[in-house]
């Protein structure tokens, strides 16, 4: 049997649009129209955080009811919340840090893991173990751009993907490193419109955002254009 590879599959994931959009889902009423929003405005690979008693069943709602959608679980702690989340339907998970039990996990389970870094020491552990992306969290409060612009050189093997504190505005600043495959945000899923289920709105913001780049397919990277 092949061995599972770290993060298989994910550069794809990251690639299909500049921007993730971090989905808190309070409800299961709206969540598919919702997706549904995210991905007609082009953004189709969606995190959904267990941070909320309905998020596995939102995340098992999407993977079965939305076409296009390539949904992930984020906030993912531990090995029992993977496991968890890949049997709902998750095709990839987002964590906010990274522990030896969680990336131990991501291996055996083989999920597509994209672990948390704020500081070349945790950068160069995940390099260790043969992973090329990881999330920069939190993104402005670590550093922001110069922290990123500063790991590019001495830490080439790693691709980011900053969440934290990032918007419609800033986004591109990130989106122009070298070593920034995408961002995750959620400024296109303004509260009073989740509340309102005004997917059109989400609709058009989500086309504003994944209008800031387009793949280019190089290797190791995805470069954009505006």
């Amino acid at each position: 049997m092949t061995p599972f590879l770290p993060q298989s599959g994910l550069k794809d994931i990251l690639c299909r649009a500049p921007v993730v959009p971090v989905v808190v889902i309070e409800k299961l009423v709206g969540a598919a129209s919702l997706a549904r929003a995210l991905v007609a405005g082009g953004l189709s690979a969606i995190e959904v955080t267990l941070r909320t008693k309905a998020a596995l069943e939102a995340i098992r709602i999407i993977a079965a009811e939305v076409e296009g959608a390539v949904v992930g679980a984020g906030t993912v702690l531990n090995p029992r919340q993977l496991e968890a989340a890949r049997e709902a339907g998750a095709r990839f998970a987002v964590s906010p840090g990274a522990t030896d039990a969680l990336l131990d996990a991501a291996d055996a389970l083989g999920v597509p893991l994209l672990p948390g870094v704020a500081n070349a020491s945790e950068a160069m552990a995940l390099i260790a173990r043969g992973y090329q992306f990881a999330k920069f969290f939190p993104a402005e409060p670590a550093g922001g751009t110069p922290y990123l612009k500063a790991l590019a050189s001495p830490l080439p093997q790693l691709q980011f993907c900053p969440t934290g504190g990032l918007t419609l505005e800033t986004a591109p600043n990130y989106l122009a490193l070298p070593n920034v495959v995408c961002v995750g945000g959620s400024w296109m899923l303004r509260p009073e419109a989740i509340a309102a289920h005004d997917w059109e709105a989400v609709t058009a913001a989500s086309k504003q955002a994944a209008r800031l780049r387009k793949c280019n397919g190089k290797p190791g990277r995805c470069r954009f254009d505006a």
